[in-house]
């Protein structure tokens, strides 16, 4: 653990601020009396602190809602080379992001020769996009960097290397829009930029596709549950309340239909860019709503068709290790969320709802109480991940655009 933590500043971080900066900045770097101020305010100050004593800081400004650009990045000279800029500028990252459903940009100009600040923030996540004159003189250009949280792709046979002194070759390296710098690597005894060229992707044509599958998967969904329901009500030993859990099943996977349909009429009305939240409900209705009833009735018609204790059973557990198994793996809903003790509660209670369930209605037990309770733990995982959770993306991902080693 490190020996300092980071946090927002506040008002009587103020005086402190301002001698960290003096003594840690070039005076041209110093942001204004009122420029800190306001920052401070809008809580776009960063601070880190050991021991009551401020290590490090980082400045930001944001000039729109959906744009924030990081000022100054300053770290006390006895405390630097130990990963508190790193920390401070992830934390910054993560908080800034989650202020509002839509990440913001997150963007900052780099000197080119400014080797180490560059090596930060390509560890961190960014990408150099451009180079931008700053002044008048040649020699005043930076480099654009801006945070990437969406996922992209590079092509492995599109990468060349430019030395880190050669402005005009690096201008025009990253002049096409799908060119950025990804990484800084040694060369030659000094270092050079890689630039890569990113895979355009078209998103109404990826959203459509994501659209279709999901309303193929809910219809298939919707004719097995169907199936199922028939079978309940041909049969006279079948529980009222496993029927009920069915009905209740095809109703979500239908309203998760007419959401995919939703979804597909929003492709036409792409400026709103809501496609995501309107998949996120498609999404958890379709799991929590059809698929995982669905399943886990299963054992239950097994057990009301064969009447045999042992087979029954052990078709219960395998299932019930099988839900168990998918609700840890990547593949399920659950992974795209961030998970509390609470939640984790709750998938036990489903991951066994097989094993009871079936062991109860084998048995000619009162399954009454195993299918309130089945219902209730469903709906509280619905109602988790659609209202007390953000998007489907708020979690911690891999930097899923680069192929190969991480930079620095």
């Amino acid at each position: 653990m490190p020996a300092w933590s980071t946090r927002k500043a506040d008002a009587s971080d103020r005086a402190r601020l301002q001698s960290l900066l003096m003594d840690s900045c070039a005076a041209a770097a110093i942001p204004s009396s009122d420029r800190l101020d306001t920052a401070v305010a809008r809580g776009l100050v960063r601070v880190a602190e050991a021991d009551g004593v401020l290590t490090g800081c980082l400045v930001a400004e944001a000039p729109s809602e959906g744009h924030v650009r990081l000022s100054v990045i300053a770290v006390h000279p006895a405390r630097r080379r130990r990963g508190v800029a790193a920390q401070l500028l992830a934390d910054a990252v993560r908080d800034f992001s989650g202020r509002q459903s839509e990440p913001p940009l997150i963007s900052v100009l780099a000197d080119p020769r400014d080797t180490a600040l560059s090596r930060l923030f390509l560890a961190c996540g960014f990408l150099g996009t451009r180079l931008m004159r700053t002044g008048g003189s040649e020699e005043e250009v930076r480099i654009h960097y801006q945070h990437k949280p969406r996922i992209a792709y590079v092509d492995p046979d599109a990468r060349h290397l430019v030395p880190v002194e050669d402005r005009e070759q690096l201008a025009e390296s990253l002049a096409p829009s799908d060119h950025a710098v990804t990484a800084l690597l040694p060369l030659g005894g000094g270092s050079a930029f890689e630039v890569a060229r990113f895979e355009q992707d078209d998103p109404a044509t990826l959203q459509s596709g994501e659209a279709a599958a999901g309303i193929a998967f809910a219809g298939s969904i919707l004719a097995a549950i169907t199936f199922l329901l028939g079978f309940a009500f041909s049969s006279t030993r079948f529980p009222d309340d496993v029927r009920l859990l069915l009905i209740g099943a095809t109703f979500s996977t239908v309203l998760s239909l007419i959401v995919y349909a939703s979804a597909s009429g929003e492709l036409a009305r792409i400026r709103s860019n809501s496609f995501g939240k309107v998949m996120k409900w498609g999404n958890v209705l379709s799991e929590y709503g059809g698929v995982l009833p669905f399943l886990i009735s299963l054992p239950v018609t097994y057990a009301q068709a064969s009447g045999n204790l042992w087979t029954t059973m052990v078709l219960a557990v395998a299932l019930s290790a099988a839900i168990a198994w998918y609700e840890r793996s990547e593949f399920s809903i659950a992974h795209r969320f961030r998970r509390s003790l609470a939640e984790r509660a709750l998938t036990v209670l489903t991951a066994a709802s097989p094993a009871v369930g079936a062991g109860l209605v084998a048995a000619d037990a009162t399954s009454w109480p195993w299918t309130t309770v089945l219902v209730l733990t469903l709906a509280a995982r619905t109602w988790l991940y659609l209202f007390h959770r953000g998007s489907e993306a708020d979690i911690a991902e891999r930097r899923q655009w680069r192929i190969g080693q991480s930079p620095g």
